[in-house]
């Protein structure tokens, strides 16, 4: 069975750098799955995404080479079952409010003794180059989990809930911490002193409990400002964010919007 590098290399206190996957689209996955990112997140929380479509494109990412993760719907049993078990190398976790939450979210992706998750299916040992046998013999150390700090309210719980044995990595998710501070509209990032003293309180405690601090991230420039600041685990934009952003820039070169009032996403 294969071992996951991005487990292996956030562990040895390394950065991490991937993409989200937010078109349901295998064509895309498969395309931009050679592209070089570490790893790939299938995004079945907010996009339009059945896990027919999902196993597609994680089998897309593994056939490049990368790791498959998956971002479940929300914090239940059923949703880690489909992912895990159709290939899926971690999961990211959204909207983790406190100890328990985290801790049930560590309980889905492990085996028994050590968890809750249910044992079948076949395609998650394809994934690995595995058989049956290995897989069940090892899924438990290889399964990546990264759970999400997105609300003010976690992040004045934060250090109980790294602490959390079993967590990998902690995901901000921008957008939702700042609605939660009363930001409107959310944003990405911010200069405001509130942003920041949150962002290095969930940063301080990751690093104290040996948990990776990672983050969404808009661009190449704001992953390097983040790695410089002692993150480890980055998302850089998405498919959803290249397509648009590299077209948007051909639009504006040819100067074909002018005069014409468009809305844009």
């Amino acid at each position: 069975m294969l071992t996951n590098p991005v487990k292996q290399r956030l562990r040895e206190g390394g950065v991490s750098v991937g993409t989200w996957l937010a078109l349901p689209c295998p064509f895309a996955a498969r395309a931009i799955a050679r592209l070089g990112f570490d790893w790939y997140t299938v995004d079945m929380e907010h996009g339009p995404l059945p896990i027919d479509a999902a196993t597609l494109m994680m089998t897309a990412v593994r056939d490049s080479g990368a790791v498959p993760f998956v971002r479940v719907p929300w914090n239940d049993g059923v949703w880690f079952k489909q992912a895990l078990d159709n290939g899926a190398w971690g999961v990211v976790v959204p909207m983790v409010m406190n100890r328990a939450e985290a801790e049930r979210a560590v309980d889905w992706c492990r085996h028994e003794p050590l968890g809750r998750r249910s044992t079948g299916g076949w395609q998650h040992a394809l994934s690995w180059q595995a058989t049956g046998t290995e897989y069940y013999q090892r899924a438990n150390d290889e399964i990546f989990v990264a759970i999400q700090i997105e609300h003010i309210r976690a992040v004045e719980q934060v250090d109980d809930i790294v602490s959390v044995p079993g967590i990998d990595a902690v995901f901000v998710g921008p957008m939702d911490l700042t609605k939660s501070m009363g930001f409107d509209p959310p944003v990405m990032a911010s200069e405001s002193p509130t942003f920041i003293d949150a962002m290095a309180a969930i940063r301080t405690a990751c690093d104290r409990h040996g948990v990776a601090p990672g983050m969404h991230c808009s661009g190449v420039a704001h992953v390097q400002e983040k790695i410089a600041e002692g993150w480890r685990f980055l998302a850089c934009s998405s498919d959803l964010g290249f397509m648009l952003g590299k077209a948007g820039e051909s639009v504006a070169a040819l100067k074909l919007t002018e005069g014409r009032e468009l809305t844009r996403y």
